[in-house]
C-alpha cells in the first residue's frame, strides 16, 4: 500500500532548506560577534560587520580630514555643472550619477529599516543613524573617487568601474597584484549575487507584498506581478546606463518629493513639539537603560541601520559614479558623499520624526516594519497607504534597475572577455546576465525565500571586507589627490566652465 506523503515540500521549501546552511555559515562568519566571543554579554549582539563599517568611517572621516564638511557647498556646484569640463570622458552627468546611486539605496530601508531600528533601539536610534550617515560621507567620498580614477572605458566609450576595477588596478600598481585580484574577484561574485538576490528578489518580493495590501486579490498572481515587473525593467536597462540614469534622474526625485512631501506635513502639523522631540532622541542615544543592551545596544542599531541603508563601505555606488563625465576623480568623490547626507540624515530622519511624533515609536510591541511606518502615516492623512504602496513600487523598482548595473559590471568583470572570445559580440554578456537577472525578479515576485533572501543581504554586507580593506591601503593615494584638488580650488585653478 502507497502512504502520500501528507505535506510535499514546495520548491520554495526545498530552496530554503538548500541555502539554509549556507546562510547560517555566513551568519557566524560575517555576523560573528567578538564581544560574545570574549565572554561579555552586553545584552546585544555586535556584529563584525558593523564595526568594520564604524571603524571604516571613523577612520576616513578623520583620515580625509572631514572632507564631508570642507567640501559639502562646493559638492552642490559640482553637481549644478559649473565645473564642468567639456568633452569630459563619460556617459552620464554628475547629477545623474548621483541618481542612480541613490536610487540603488533610497528604498525599503528608509521606510522598513528606520521603523525596525526604533523598535529595537528607540528613538535614541535616530541619533545613531544620523552619526552614520555623516561618518558614510567619507567612506563614499574615497571610494567614489577611486572609482573614477581607475574605471575602464572601452573603444565604444563604454564605462566599467567599480571596486573591483580599482582594487585590482591600484593595488597592482602598488606591487600588490595578487592581493588586488583576490580582493577584486570576491567583490565582483559579491556583487553580481547581492544583484540578483538582496537588491532584486527581495525588492520584487517586498513590493508585491506592499501591493497585495491594497489589492488583496491579487496575492495568488505573483508570477504575472514579476513577470510584469521584468518587462519593465527589461525595457530601461537594456539601454544601459544611460538609459537607467534618464528614469532615475526623473523618479528619484518624484518618489523622493511624494514621501518626503507627506512627511515635512506631519512635522511641520507638530512644529512645536520639535524641541521636545530632539531632547528625547538625544536623551534616548545616551540612556543606559534605554533598551536591553544599553547605550552600546542603541548605538549598534541606530549604526547598523543607518549604514545599511546608505551601503558607505560596500563600494557598490562606484560603479555607478565611474560613468559620469568628469575630468577629476576628485569631483565625483565630492558628489558621490552626498549620498549618505540624502538617504540617511535627511529621509531616515524624517520617517523616524513622523513615527516619534505620532507617538508610534510607544507601539513597537504590536506594530513593525512597514507596518509601523504606514500606521504613523496613516493616523494622520487616511489615505496614506496608497501612497506608499507608489513609493514602495518607485523604490524598489528603482532599486533593482541601479542594481543590475551594478550586478552586470561584476559579471563583465568576472566573464566578459571570455564570453567575448567565445561569441565574438561584446554585448552577448550582457544579455545574458540581463537574463538571469530577469528571472530572478519573477522568482522573487512569486515565491517566499526567506534562507534566500538572507542569503543575498549577506552578498551586500560581505562587500565591506575586501572594499575596505583596499581603501585602507589606497587612502595615502585619495588623501594626496584630495589635497591637490582643493589646493588648486581654493587657488581658483579649477576652472568654471558654467
Amino acid at each position: 500500500m502507497l502512504i502520500s506523503n501528507p505535506d510535499p515540500l514546495t520548491i520554495s521549501d526545498r530552496i530554503n532548506n538548500a541555502f539554509e546552511p549556507v546562510v547560517n555559515f555566513l551568519e557566524n562568519v560575517f555576523f560573528w560577534d567578538p564581544v560574545a566571543a570574549v565572554g561579555l554579554d552586553i545584552g546585544a549582539r555586535v556584529p563584525i560587520v558593523v564595526l568594520w563599517l564604524l571603524f571604516g568611517g571613523l577612520f576616513f572621516t578623520f583620515r580625509m580630514k572631514f572632507i564631508n564638511l570642507r567640501a559639502f557647498r562646493h559638492s552642490f556646484a559640482v553637481i549644478r555643472g559649473k565645473y564642468d569640463k567639456p568633452g569630459s570622458s563619460g556617459e552620464v552627468s554628475h547629477f545623474q550619477a548621483l541618481t542612480t546611486a541613490l536610487s540603488a539605496t533610497v528604498g525599503l530601508g528608509n521606510i522598513t529599516g528606520v521603523a525596525i531600528a526604533i523598535a529595537v533601539g528607540g528613538p535614541g536610534a535616530t541619533f545613531w543613524m544620523i552619526v552614520a550617515g555623516f561618518f558614510g560621507m567619507s567612506l563614499k567620498f574615497t571610494e567614489c573617487t577611486l572609482g573614477m580614477k581607475y574605471r575602464h572605458i572601452d573603444e565604444n566609450g563604454k564605462v566599467s568601474g567599480g571596486p573591483m576595477y580599482y582594487l585590482n588596478m591600484a593595488l597592482k600598481r602598488k606591487n600588490l597584484g595578487a592581493l588586488g585580484k583576490i580582493l577584486a574577484v570576491f567583490s565582483a561574485i559579491m556583487m553580481v549575487l547581492a544583484s540578483f538576490g538582496g537588491s532584486n528578489m527581495l525588492q520584487s518580493n517586498q513590493s508585491f507584498a506592499q501591493f497585495t495590501t491594497i489589492f488583496p486579490g491579487m496575492q495568488s498572481h505573483g508570477f504575472w506581478f514579476g513577470l510584469l515587473l521584468s518587462v519593465l525593467i527589461g525595457v530601461v536597462v537594456i539601454g544601459g546606463i544611460r538609459s537607467i540614469a534618464r528614469v532615475t534622474s526623473k523618479l528619484v526625485p518624484f518618489m523622493s518629493f511624494l514621501y518626503i512631501g507627506a512627511a515635512l506635513v506631519i512635522i511641520f502639523m507638530n512644529f512645536t513639539s520639535i524641541d521636545d522631540v530632539f531632547v528625547l532622541i538625544v536623551r534616548s542615544a545616551f540612556d543606559p537603560v534605554a533598551i536591553k543592551g544599553g547605550i552600546i545596544g542603541v548605538i549598534i542599531t541606530g549604526f547598523q541601520r543607518g549604514a545599511f541603508s546608505n551601503e558607505a563601505g560596500v563600494g557598490s555606488a562606484a560603479v555607478a559614479h565611474a560613468a559620469a563625465r568628469t575630468d577629476e576623480p576628485v569631483k565625483e568623490g565630492i558628489v558621490a558623499m552626498l549620498e549618505p547626507f540624502i538617504d540617511t540624515i535627511l529621509i531616515c530622519t524624517m520617517t523616524s520624526l513622523v513615527i516619534i511624533f505620532t507617538g508610534f515609536h510607544e507601539s513597537t510591541a504590536t506594530l513593525e516594519g512597514t507596518e509601523l511606518t504606514s500606521a504613523a502615516f496613516e493616523s494622520v492623512f487616511p489615505w496614506f497607504p496608497y501612497l506608499l504602496v507608489l513609493a514602495i513600487l518607485c523604490f524598489a523598482f528603482s532599486t533593482m534597475i541601479s542594481w543590475s548595473y551594478y550586478g552586470l559590471n561584476g559579471f563583465k568583470f568576472l566573464f566578459g572577455n571570455y564570453i567575448y572570445r567565445i561569441s565574438g559580440k561584446r554585448n552577448i554578456t550582457a544579455y545574458i546576465y540581463y537574463s538571469i537577472f530577469l528571472f530572478f525578479t519573477v522568482v522573487g515576485a512569486s515565491s517566499t525565500l526567506d534562507n534566500v533572501i538572507a542569503f543575498s543581504d549577506m552578498m551586500v554586507l560581505t562587500l565591506a571586507f575586501p572594499n575596505i580593506t583596499g581603501l585602507l591601503i589606497l587612502a595615502p593615494e585619495v588623501a594626496a589627490d584630495m589635497k591637490d584638488y582643493l589646493r588648486r580650488y581654493k587657488s581658483g585653478k579649477v576652472e568654471k566652465y558654467n
